[in-house]
């Protein structure tokens, strides 16, 4: 039987058992992508990525939620160079190939940079009622911001609709309907649901947010990079700030014990397509896993 060594990283922290946990499987060439779920439901973060060679990029990778595949993930790849990093991988730039195209992605010391795809923002039309039913929270708590902020899809290699929140005390009431957000992110083609406020914990934070996307197998992720940097285009495209900071700091997970640290640089995201995220990460679970030949059996021995 097959063993493979797998991890649980948790990105955009310095401390294990916060942030998001990430699977990382660092040496999956030669598993199907049934085995390659499998694992990942095993696992059962958020989202495990498996590294493999490639013939054109340093290093291929690709993601997989505990009921599916998706084409980008912001945390596991954090977590996947935070863990090669200490394993010998150089500082500097190297290249990843995904789903959504070939990506660069930097070490600098213990902070990894993901750039992004370039951002793709457009506003979308749906009323503030609606979208307050789906999140369970009241409607006010969403109008205040529409003037300069309004609802939008948000996209820099996957779509998130941009929901602005006026006060923390709203986004903490959040209680949402599943179905409701599935059937929102789905008619406008989005990942989930990315809702945040100006209103922080700490003083020197941008942002403080939550992401729901049941539809893709999770209810409310911890700390979410790939929406990260889709907000970023967004403050930069309807001019949140005068000028868009070099460098945003957004909090999420502190709801789900999980507290993380986002760094955001987009203040070139409009003129340029220029976006990257960044943290650190720290493993929290070093192991094997046993895997069974793909036989067409959905059967995983841990």
């Amino acid at each position: 039987m097959d063993e493979r060594r797998a991890l649980l990283v948790d990105a955009f922290t310095a401390d294990p058992l916060a942030g998001n946990a990430a699977g990382v499987v660092p040496e999956a060439a030669g598993l199907t992508d049934a085995q390659m779920q499998a694992i990942a439901r095993e696992l059962n973060a958020s989202e495990t990525a498996f590294l493999r060679p490639d013939e054109t990029a340093d290093r291929r990778i690709r993601y997989f939620t505990p009921t599916q595949e998706v084409d980008l993930c912001g945390h596991a790849t954090i977590a996947s160079h935070a863990l090669l990093a200490t394993e010998g991988l150089a500082e500097g730039t190297h290249t990843l190939a995904t789903n959504v195209g070939t990506l660069d992605i930097e070490v600098d010391g213990e902070t990894v940079w993901m750039r992004q795809n370039p951002p793709e923002v457009r506003e979308v039309d749906v009323g503030y009622d609606r979208v307050a039913e789906a999140l369970g929270i009241e409607e006010t708590g969403l109008s205040g911001l529409g003037a300069d902020l309004p609802l939008a899809r948000a996209s820099t290699g996957l779509p998130f609709l941009m929901v602005p929140v006026e006060y923390l005390s709203d986004l903490s009431g959040i209680d949402t309907d599943g179905d409701a957000v599935v059937d929102l992110a789905a008619e406008f083609d989005c990942t989930g649901v990315y809702a945040f406020t100006f209103d922080t914990l700490g003083s020197e934070s941008t942002l403080h947010a939550r992401m729901f996307a049941p539809g893709a197998g999770v209810p409310e992720d911890p700390v979410t990079g790939t929406a990260s940097g889709a907000c970023g285009a967004y403050l930069d495209r309807f001019g949140a700030f005068d000028p868009t900071p070099a460098e945003m700091r957004f909090e999420q997970g502190h709801f789900l014990d999980r507290p993380g640290l986002v760094h955001v640089e987009a203040s070139r995201a409009m003129t340029d397509g220029e976006i990257r995220v960044g943290g650190t990460a720290a493993v929290a679970l070093d192991g094997t896993v046993r895997v069974p030949a793909d036989d067409g059996e959905e059967i995983l021995e841990a």
